[in-house]
């Protein structure tokens, strides 16, 4: 629609534009008459001349807090780049740390294997066991060792990752692998505010483009009114060099000048149109943003009560298959079962174990979404006060 009202207000430029000016200015001229010997003279001219417009309907007002809404969008802009920016970081750095979790359950499960094929080796030997079991637990380590290798290659390449977000490439981004037990949890209220979505930065961003629009609203109906300037002007002027100083060559003047305008032939009627049209487009975008922003703190919010509760569930599911291994391996040691058991008490306890390594990296990435999606510390007080000094 606002390109519309903009085509339509191109014809206007067409045509001349008219206005209507009162003042008191002053001119010399020189005339040498046809055929006649004239002569050659210098004049000098020096002139200082100002001009006020008076501000009745407020057009440069609008103007003015137009271009200080559109300031203090561009740097929301900015400082909701910015919280992007410190959401990825967080979301790489609890990636890496979840790698090496799961790196510790793969040295953790390699070890674990290494002791069972020591105990099957002394059963073998004792000729309690054969080699199929022998077998069995020696194919267990080349697996294990693969899935090291494996999380070792993914940790080098999220520290790549991680090492570029923060503008460091091909760098250690991280001296100390970190660990998600070191990471602190974010205490959250239960219930949270709709007020503190006004503290996003994007929220902000559209929320000061919706009041530069309405600013431009303004001017482009000021431009509607007379436009009144106070002109002023002094100097000197003569002919000749020589005499520009003397008192005869003064020269001064003060008086107003009044534009009118009329005759603009649809011209301003299609700039107020196009400029309600962006008005309109900037409230719209700025109901999105906020419906946006709803949205992802519901998600955020769904998504941490629901892991709180597969945490539990996960845990128990845990100290049962942890329980069960054991038993299993009693019961190998003690000739009552066979190894094959030991193997699927294992692979459930090797499940659980990178279960619990993933649910509490989600939990924390939830916390850094959440943290994101109210805002991520920033405060458009903060920024409007700035701005104003």
């Amino acid at each position: 629609r606002a390109c519309a009202t903009r085509r339509l207000g191109l014809p206007a430029r067409a045509w001349p534009i008219s206005a209507s000016s009162c003042g008191s200015p002053k001119a010399s001229h020189q005339s040498v008459a046809s055929g006649c010997a004239g002569s050659i003279r210098e004049s000098g001219t020096l002139q200082l001349s100002t001009s006020w417009e008076i501000d009745f309907f407020g057009k440069n007002q609008s103007a003015l807090d137009a271009a200080l809404g559109s300031v203090r969008a561009a740097q929301a802009d900015t400082d909701a780049a910015r919280t992007l920016l410190a959401s990825n970081v967080a979301r790489s750095y609890v990636q890496l740390a979840r790698i090496n979790g799961q790196l510790e359950v793969g040295q953790r499960t390699l070890a674990q294997r290494e002791e069972a094929l020591r105990l099957v080796r002394d059963r073998v030997n004792a000729g309690l066991d054969t080699r199929l079991e022998l077998r069995q637990s020696e194919g267990s380590l080349p697996e294990a060792r693969q899935q090291i290798e494996a999380l070792r290659e993914q940790a080098v390449l999220a520290n790549n990752a991680l090492a570029a977000l923060v503008g460091k490439p091909n760098t250690a981004a991280v001296p100390v692998p970190p660990a998600l037990g070191a990471i602190k949890k974010v205490a959250f209220p239960s219930s949270i505010p709709a007020n503190l979505l006004g503290q996003r930065a994007d929220i902000a961003a559209a929320r000061w483009r919706v009041e530069a629009a309405g600013y431009d609203v303004k001017n482009a109906r000021a431009q509607f009114y007379p436009n009144i300037n106070l002109v002023a002007f002094a100097g000197f002027s003569s002919i000749g060099l020589s005499r520009l100083a003397e008192s005869g060559s003064q020269q001064w003047g003060v008086g107003p000048a009044i534009r009118l305008p009329i005759f603009e032939a649809g011209r301003l009627r299609a700039n107020l149109r196009g400029k309600t049209a962006d008005l309109d487009a900037a409230v719209e975008s700025y109901n999105a943003a906020v419906l946006d922003a709803v949205r992802e703190v519901a998600d955020q919010v769904a998504s941490s009560q629901s892991i709180v509760r597969q945490q539990a569930e996960q845990r128990q599911a845990q100290e049962a298959a942890e329980s069960a291994y054991a038993i299993a391996l009693q019961r190998y040691q003690a000739g009552l079962g066979n190894y094959l058991n030991v193997l699927t008490a294992e692979s459930a306890v090797l499940a659980q174990r990178r279960l619990a390594v993933d649910l509490t990296a989600r939990a924390l990435e939830t916390q850094v979404g959440l943290i994101r999606a109210l805002g991520g510390g920033y405060g458009a007080d903060a920024v409007t006060a700035s701005l104003q000094k």
